[in-house]
């Protein structure tokens, strides 16, 4: 069997410069990668990954090499993949099925080059790669021990394996540890997706109107980078604690229907499907922006744009123009799909660092586990404390120790008003 398929891997040269740069950003993922390359915790394992291949994900890869561990990887999203860091894996060793730009159905078989290196543990980002092997590979069911999951699109399908009782080996939530969901999250996601939307189209975003679909910790973040940039912050929500919630913390809230006649950006970041419509696209202004961030291209309604739409034209990669049968013009950004990875480089290495951190010990944890049931775990709590302590040692932060006396108070119900 090849062991990689890559655009170019004469790209290598390029993808080693970018994975250095991001190592040098991950330091609490390095430290983990000494103590692997000591103990060798993960020695004899493979370990199938399907996730974004970004030079991040790469500082991830070699830390599980170094703990002893074969690699199959290939990509979450079909334009996520950087490809000189795709070329620089394959070269170190890492049987890599990716590259920008795949198919649907190159995007699956990417996936089924993966499922025949017969993997231990799997780690995903979206759910792709789990589904896959219960529908398509049941046989591999009984070898593997365990698996993780990076987002929440991926954690909420687990779930509804799990209430369905066909989930068949239990997955680490490692999106819904706090030094995970609190930070890659709220800030990556904030973060990366205006990166990603001032890269397709170089625009101001002082003084526009900016709606966010949801207010989960993306929608959070994304909301409060937006109203630091100058931008009229909008919230819609389905969820009413949510929605107080964004208004409290100063945002208007509205139904999507309303908004879309006052929006200059839209941005769905909720997880779930056709959040935006053809009735709401038919309503907005003349030269309206979408945008998606949320894991899968299903949020921004597309089957509903090409109906409606009389032209379309690219102007630039990322930035597709549609002249709608009202005469007006709306742009859609990078095809509906994850703006902050297909039009910029994903998060900020140092939120990465945390969240892979998080992915790395998760590993090793289910190595050393007994068999667990099939079911979604939450990152046990002396993992998500420890990259904490990490990261926080790393930024050279030190914080105080509760006293014997607090300890016993805390411990107590005694004493009460004196």
């Amino acid at each position: 069997m090849e062991n990689f398929k890559v655009k170019d891997p004469n790209l290598a040269p390029k993808g080693e410069l970018l994975i250095e740069w991001a190592s040098m950003h991950m330091p609490v993922l390095n430290k983990i990668k000494e103590r692997f390359e000591r103990e060798k915790p993960l020695s004899g394992l493979i370990i199938g990954a399907c996730l974004h291949v970004t030079k991040e994900t790469a500082v991830l890869m070699e830390t599980l090499m170094a703990g002893g561990a074969t690699i199959a990887l290939c990509g979450s999203n079909p334009l996520s993949t950087q490809d000189e860091v795709a070329a620089a894996l394959a070269k170190r060793g890492v049987n890599v099925y990716a590259w920008r730009g795949e198919t649907t159905e190159e995007y699956y078989w990417c996936i089924e080059q993966v499922t025949a290196y017969k993997p231990d543990i799997t780690m995903d980002d979206g759910a792709d790669l789990v589904s896959t092997i219960h529908a398509k590979k049941p046989e591999l069911l009984s070898k593997i021990k365990g698996g993780t999951e990076e987002t929440t699109t991926g954690v909420n399908r687990l779930r509804a394996m799990e209430k369905n009782g066909e989930l068949k080996y239990p997955i680490i939530a490692v999106n819904d540890a706090y030094t995970k969901f609190l930070f890659d999250n709220r800030y990556g996601t904030g973060q990366s997706t205006i990166d990603g939307i001032l890269r397709a189209t170089n625009i101001l975003l002082a003084g526009k109107t900016f709606v966010v679909c949801g207010y989960g910790w993306c929608g959070r973040g994304l909301a409060l980078r937006a109203k630091g940039m100058g931008a009229n912050v909008i919230v819609t929500e389905v969820n009413p604690l949510r929605a107080l919630e964004a208004a409290m913390d100063g945002f208007r809230v509205m139904p999507i229907e309303k908004a879309a006649e006052i929006g200059d950006i839209f941005v769905t970041t909720t997880g779930n499907i056709n959040v935006i419509r053809g009735e709401h696209m038919l309503k907005m202004k003349n030269g309206a922006i979408l945008a998606n961030s949320g894991h899968f291209n299903v949020e921004i309604n597309l089957k509903d744009l090409e109906k409606i739409k009389k032209e379309k034209r690219t102007i630039k990669p990322n930035l597709e123009e549609y002249l709608l049968q009202n005469g007006r013009k709306v742009y859609l950004l990078a095809e509906g799909r994850l703006v902050n990875l297909a039009a910029a480089e994903g998060h900020p290495s140092e939120v990465m660092d945390m969240s892979f951190s998080n992915q790395a010990l998760c590993v090793e944890y289910l190595v050393k586990e007994e068999k667990l049931p099939p079911k979604v775990y939450r990152v046990p709590e002396e993992i998500d404390e420890a990259v904490a302590k990490l990261k926080l040692e790393s930024m050279g932060i030190k914080i105080d120790k509760l006293t014997e006396e607090q300890k016993r108070y805390l411990e107590s119900w005694e004493m009460g008003t004196i």
